[in-house]
Formats: C-alpha cells, structure tokens, sequence
C-alpha cells in the first residue's frame, strides 16, 4: 500500500489532486478552532458533554468537537447534508421538480443544486439561531455593553457563513480534489475525535489502575491528603474507570466493527436479466445476458441518523428546557426513560432503523420502475413474465434484502450502546453511525483512487 502511495504520488495529476484535498482538509480543521465571538466555549463544552445521548452530541459528533467549542464551523456540513434530504424528498413528492431532476439533464441537475444552496443557507440560519438561543439560555453569551441584537446578529451570521464556506470548500474538493467533498469533510470531523477516543482511554485506564490501588495507597503518594479524601475521590474516579479486559474488548469489537462494515458494504443481491434477441436492418440485438445489483445498504446511513434524532427528540426538548435526569416530574421522567444506556431506548432505536430502512430503500429503488424499463426495452427475469409478475418478485426481493440491511445497521447501532453498558463505559465517542461514515467514506475514496491509477497503469489499493 506504500508503495501504491508513492506511485500516487509520482503521478502529477494526482498529486496536484491529493495536494487540494490535504490544503482543503487543513483549512477546515483551522476553522474548527476559530471560536465565535461572545460565547463562553469552556462553559459550552463542560455542558454539552451531558448532552451526548441528544442531538447536540450527534452534531458534536459529527462536527467534530467544533459544536462544543462555539467556533466558525460549529454546524459543519450538517444543514447541507439537511437541505440535501429534504429537496430529494421534495423530488419524490413534487412533480415540477421530479420533472427537471429527470428530464433536465445538465440544466436541470444544476437547478436543483442551486435549490440546495439556497436551502441550506435557509437551514443554517435557523440552527444557527437556534444555537445562539441555546447558548443564550444558560448565560453563555456576554456581550458586554453592546445591544443584544447586535450580539444575536454577529454569532448567528458567524454560524451561518461557516456552514457556507464549509459546503462551497466541499464542492470545491469534488472539482479539483479526490473523492466527495461533503463526506470528505464529515469524515475529516469524526477522524479528528479518534486521539481524543484514545486519550480518554488512557484516562480510564489510568483511573482504574488508582481505584484498585486503593484509598491506602493513593493517600500515600499525595502527601497532606487524608484518607477519607483519597477514599472521596476514589469513589468519583470509578464511573470512568476502564479495567484492561473492557479496553481489550472495544479494540477488537473496534475492528470486528469494521470488517463487519465492510463485508456488508460491498455485498450486493444480482438479478439476472436476460434481453430478447431483435433484427434491425441487417444487424441483430440483443441477446446478451446482465443483471440488476441490488446493495443491501441501499439506505446507507440515513436511518440511523434520522432514528437517533427523532429517538433523542424527547431528551434533546428537556435540554433546552434545562431538565435533568435528577429532575422531578414529567420531564425528569422522560429524561430518565431516554437515556441512550436504558432499554426502552434502543428498543425504540430498533424499530425506527428498520423502519426509516424500509422508507428509504423504497425511494432509492422503484421496482414498478425498474420493471416498466426492462419490459420497454426488451428485458426479462429468466422464468418470470414480463410486468407485473416481475414487479412482485423485485418487490419480493427488495423486502427481504432490506430486512436484512435493516438489522444490520441496527446491530451496528446498537453494539456501542451494548458494549459501553457492558464495560461500564459511556465515553465511547465513536457510535455506529461514525464507524459507518468513516469506512464508508474510505472505501468510496479508495475506489476513486484505484479507477483513476488504473486508467495510468498503476497497482490499485483493491489489490
């Protein structure tokens, strides 16, 4: 794989390519670290580490840290990914638009772009207000002596222009760079939380070591602390504490992850398609035998996400309202009910991952469709009738391989949630959906790279 690199590397096309994408990659992590005026990012961080089982610490998550520290990219490529869901929603519901996304070719195609721009400024503006809302809520805003409007103007814009600049930096990366630009980025802002995955480990372990030392001994090696202090402290340390069999465990539950994603990402159901042999003029057509690949993570990671923000609504509410799990009441209820380590919640998760599959796999794959194409041009399933016994056995088939997909992605969902419970360690910052993202990303990146050494001459990375 080195080697392959270096033969990349040699290629000047490519180097100019992989040069962009780094720059590109580079900015973006500088403007995750350039902090938004008038907010108190210490106090927002210390707050938004209770909020990991809301949709704060998903868009956390995903923006990597930046959320927490109030900085220019906050929001990250989230109202993009937002504006880009819901106008392909739109197109499926509105037939102006389903016209100019399939009739329009290039003209058409660009249109629909320029809606998703406009879309997601629409959308930032509105996280945006909603973050400084947030903020403004719990004291986190100081302004001084300037008018509030002003302070609520310039936080707002700030968020706003960030998230702009962040899906004008992706377009740019798929132009000129290697791979996606918008996943490129997301996939920048999961990988930069791994040190802090690691850090936090090495914490954990470290506590560990401390509790089994005992009170005893650690009042010994801090001299002028009492025993009952060391004893106090011990007892704080153990929530965090990770013995060495659980940090054995999340390592190779880690990579099993990973293979697992990897073996499903590249899985696929063939179909095969016969097409029936015609004379036209002098020549014959026909004939030839093909199929029709069915992915079995046709949905991708869309019903995980739309799951855990609709399963993390009720809790996310309660936040803003600044409920907590000690609370009394109906809010406090629900706080304790929602609780990303109980059952109800992956239960819920559950469902609604299979549920969000089944709606998305059917946007993504029309059988009535696919069938209506085939039979135009001639095409048939071997031992099926062209028509409507042909869209019933694609129908058929696309339930089961959506079934399946389904529980996958809920398994790949739900093993961090299991794993921490297991291990008695909630601090896993990389979920499902990130180890998802990050792999697939990484495969459709390699994928690039690998057609595009090809067309030189070169040994890909497949190989």
């Amino acid at each position: 794989m080195i080697q392959t690199i270096r033969n990349a590397w040699r290629v000047p096309e490519l180097k100019k390519k992989m040069l962009f994408t780094i720059m590109a990659l580079l900015i973006f992590r500088l403007g995750s670290a350039i902090p938004v005026p008038y907010i108190n990012g210490d106090a927002l961080g210390e707050y938004l580490q209770s909020q990991s089982g809301t949709i704060l610490g998903l868009m956390n998550a995903m923006s990597g840290s930046a959320f927490s520290m109030a900085t220019v990219f906050a929001l990250s490529i989230q109202p993009y990914i937002n504006s880009s869901i819901i106008i392909q929603l739109l197109t499926v519901a509105i037939p102006a638009l389903e016209r100019m996304a399939r009739d329009g070719g290039e003209e058409g195609r660009k249109k629909i772009a320029s809606i998703t721009r406009y879309t997601t400024v629409a959308i930032a503006l509105l996280q945006g207000f909603g973050y400084y809302s947030l903020v403004n809520g719990y004291g986190l805003v100081n302004g001084g002596a300037l008018p509030k409007f002003w302070v609520a103007l310039v936080i707002v814009i700030s968020f706003t222009a960030g998230s702009a600049f962040l899906m004008w930096l992706g377009e740019q990366i798929t132009e000129f760079g290697i791979g996606n630009g918008i996943s490129i980025i997301l996939f920048a802002g999961i990988v930069s939380r791994f040190p802090r995955m690691v850090m936090d480990g090495i914490t954990g372990f470290q506590a560990w070591l401390t509790v089994q030392g005992g009170a005893a001994s650690f009042a010994s090696k801090n001299p002028g602390m009492s025993e009952e202090t060391a004893q106090q402290y011990i007892e704080a340390l153990k929530p965090g504490a990770l013995a060495p069999w659980a940090l054995v465990l999340i390592v190779i539950g880690m990579l099993a992850l990973v293979v697992f994603i990897v073996y499903i990402n590249n899985a696929e159901r063939r179909i095969p398609v016969q097409y029936a042999k015609r004379v036209v003029g002098r020549k014959m057509y026909g004939g030839q035998s093909t199929h029709i690949p069915m992915k079995v993570s046709m949905a991708g990671v869309m019903p995980i996400i739309f799951a855990q923000s609709i399963a993390s609504l009720p809790a996310t509410i309660c936040a803003f309202m600044g409920v907590t799990a000690e609370s009394e009441g109906i809010g406090g209820g629900m706080m304790r009910v929602f609780d990303t380590s109980k059952p109800f919640y992956s239960i819920l998760y559950f469902l609604l991952i299979v549920g969000f599959s089944y709606f998305y796999s059917t946007m993504a794959f029309n059988p009535v469709e696919v069938a209506n194409n085939l039979k135009k041009n001639g095409g048939f399933i071997p031992g099926l009738r062209p028509g409507k016994p042909t869209c019933d056995f694609l129908m058929k088939v696309l339930n089961k391989i959506t079934m399946f997909g389904a529980l996958y992605l809920s398994v790949i969902a739900i093993a961090p949630i299991i794993t921490g419970n297991l291990v008695g360690y909630s601090s896993l910052a990389i979920g499902g959906t990130s180890v998802i993202i990050v792999v697939g990303v990484a495969l459709e990146t390699v994928k690039q790279m690998e057609a595009q050494m090809l067309m030189r001459h070169y040994k890909g990375f497949l190989e």
